[in-house]
């Protein structure tokens, strides 16, 4: 079904019989018709026209899958949408040909590509308007999600899907004492009001929880737990927007069995499914064991201790459109304790660390996207853009410069890049100018010793943990953290700014701490695993290219049916990311952190010489990076994390098998 809405009215009129001028929309044609290669893919969100493209002619020859109203003129300027209504092959979309509106907004408000994006920006590719008042609202702290009994839920979970839960694969590391899961939760994803802004208007979003961000989870190695992500988002026959209300959770950075890992063919609703599924279903059971990797190899320890993760993130991955669900909102954080990085400043375990604790007190999260907002104060994306999308505002857990009140004491912040395409260089400024601090980990992995620095670069997906001590300025004193990279499109970052930069969140020295501040940044934090490149069993080469418009790897397109590599589970590769082209494409790999091994034939900067998930690979750049597939087998994949690049085809299948 084609419906073309014009807009402006309270009610949407629905009009047809408009045929597109060809020449002005083939190129963007060319490039969404990589969204139709599989043989599955749902359209239901609306893609916007400019009255200039459209002209008013008879009724298209091509009636069928269409229902036609009385066609009607549309005036230069005037916006009008087309929906998509149900499953379409590619070779129906090329039916339909130029019945394919180029540029993808939200209803009512116009699409706008990374260039448009940045017209209006200043040095450091951010744009003053829509005007607002800064640091108008406090910072929002994510609720921390409460768990349960598994026994709790209903149905029972269980090794094989359950009733009303979509058909995915059975579960691994399910039977035992120590892997079954011990506690378990609910997580329903829906729609749900929000405000970025008091001076903008609430705006319908998507959120875990019905919250942005979602909820932070809060876990520790050698408890298993069982997450039941509920899909209670509106039908594909009633969703009018841009997203798509198929969902697929990918907790970015656990190593967790594949069936679990937010394959992004296993998107579900309670109607419709994915390619790597065998039915439709209101929810899906995620088992996460955490376990450290080479549990096989360490049982008694559940896997190796050194291998232990921190940050992680979880966040849509549907296939085709992660991009818009996260920019929509659908994203949190998922915290990790053991031993050694307690979460217990007061810990007297001689291991522990002692870090800042206190999750949402002492321990902050701290998710930064950058959001096109239009005029009206309404978000804007566009899904034919397959450069990248660039806000005008950056958003701190979903407020526009938020301020956050702290007390005179070591604070822990864990910085994640959430950006679709956005590259951030965080400085935090206050008297006396520039102020370091201690970066302790990256992508969610503690380093082998802190670092003093007064930056951090993160690409889209990165993590980066720092600790401040603010117990050097006196109550009263401000402080800011901006943003110094320059980005004025979706190739990625440019040249550093030498000062100055967008205040993004300002931190208030209100007061000192109410007991002595007994957390510490030791001189030693976790000892990294040792490895030898010489385990490696072969050497694989990927290439992340652009080829005809569209995003490739090996000059391939990603088949979410056949796997590009096979490995064997408990084995050693070598890889080689190379970057083709004038792009930046941060490079994500599931399931198993790398050691870089080096960056262009040198050894890497010291905060990349830990374990890694997430590869900034620079415009020809080359990264060799070792890594040991244990412990699970499945489908995986590598992808840029460039959302729109991944949209677009720059992603792969490999697989693990025994």
């Amino acid at each position: 079904m084609i419906k073309i809405k014009k807009h402006g009215t309270e009610q949407h009129k629905i009009y047809s019989g408009m045929r597109i001028n060809e020449k002005r929309i083939e190129k963007r044609i060319r490039r969404f018709s990589a969204l139709m290669r599989q043989k599955r893919v749902c359209f239901h969100d609306p893609y916007f026209l400019s009255g200039d493209d459209l002209m008013d002619f008879p009724k298209p020859r091509e009636t069928e899958d269409a229902e036609i109203d009385p066609a009607i003129s549309t005036a230069p300027g005037e916006l009008k949408s087309i929906s998509l209504k149900g499953d379409f092959s590619r070779r129906a979309l090329l039916k339909l040909g130029t019945g394919v509106a180029a540029g993808y907004a939200l209803l009512g408000h116009k699409a706008a590509t990374a260039k448009d994006a940045n017209a209006e920006f200043d040095e450091a590719g951010m744009a003053p308007r829509p005007a607002l008042t800064p640091f108008a609202m406090p910072l929002p702290i994510p609720a921390i999600k409460q768990w349960k009994d598994p026994a709790d839920l209903w149905p029972r979970p269980a090794e094989m899907p359950v009733e009303g839960e979509c058909g995915r694969d059975r579960h691994q590391f399910w039977v035992g004492e120590r892997e079954s899961p011990k506690k378990a939760c609910e997580l329903y994803v829906r729609e749900a009001d929000h405000s970025f802004h008091p001076q903008l208007p609430t705006q319908k979003i998507w959120g875990y929880d019905g919250t942005v961000p979602g909820p932070t989870f809060v876990a520790r190695y050698g408890t298993p737990v069982l997450v039941r992500i509920h899909n209670h988002l509106p039908s594909s026959a009633t969703h009018i927007g841009y997203g798509s209300p198929e969902i697929s959770t990918h907790l970015h950075n656990l190593h967790a069995p594949s069936e679990s890992d937010g394959f992004p063919g296993d998107w579900y609703s309670k109607d419709k499914f994915g390619p790597s599924l065998t039915r439709p279903g209101s929810f899906k059971d995620h088992h996460y064991p955490n376990c450290y990797a080479e549990h096989d190899k360490y049982p008694e320890t559940d896997g190796e201790p050194r291998e232990a993760l921190g940050t992680l993130w979880y966040h849509d991955h549907r296939m085709d459109f992660t991009a818009p669900n996260v920019y929509k909102g659908l994203a949190g954080f998922y915290l990790l304790f053991d031993e050694v990085d307690s979460g217990n400043e007061y810990d007297t375990n001689p291991k522990a660390l002692r870090l800042p604790s206190g999750v949402g007190k002492y321990d902050i999260p701290l998710v930064f996207q950058d959001k096109k907002f239009d005029s009206g104060g309404y978000l804007q994306f566009d899904q034919f853009n397959t450069d990248g999308i660039l806000g005008n505002k950056v958003c701190v857990n979903g407020k526009i410069q938020p301020y956050f009140k702290v007390e005179r004491r070591k604070y822990r912040f864990r910085l994640l890049n959430g950006s679709s395409s956005r590259f951030y260089e965080f400085f935090l400024t206050g008297p006396g100018g520039d102020q370091s601090f201690s970066y302790i980990a990256n992508d969610g992995n503690l380093l082998a010793k802190p670092l003093t620095m007064k930056k951090v670069r993160l690409s889209p997906a990165e993590r980066g943990d720092i600790v401040v001590d603010f117990s050097k300025f006196p109550i009263g004193s401000k402080l800011y953290l901006v943003n110094r990279l320059l980005q004025t499109d979706g190739r990625g970052p440019k040249e550093s700014l030498s000062s100055g930069g967008p205040q993004l969140l300002r931190f208030d020295v209100d007061s000192n701490p109410p007991t002595e501040d007994v957390s510490q940044v030791p001189p030693l934090l976790r000892e990294q695993p040792p490895f030898d490149p010489k385990d490696a069993v072969r050497t694989r080469v990927w290439e992340f290219d652009r080829n005809n418009s569209t995003w490739s790897v090996n000059g391939q397109l990603f088949d979410v049916t056949k796997p590009a590599a096979i490995i064997k589970r408990g084995t050693a590769e070598i890889w080689v990311l190379k970057g083709k082209g004038g792009w930046w494409h941060p490079i994500h790999i599931h399931a198993t952190e790398g050691r870089i091994l080096s960056r262009n034939g040198r050894q890497p900067p010291e905060h990349e010489r830990g374990r890694k998930d997430v590869y900034p690979l620079g415009e020809g750049e080359e990264i060799r990076i070792y890594l040991r597939f244990t412990d699970f087998v499945g489908k995986y994949i590598m992808h840029c994390h460039n959302t729109v690049h991944e949209d677009h085809a720059m992603m792969v299948r490999w697989d693990v098998v025994p």
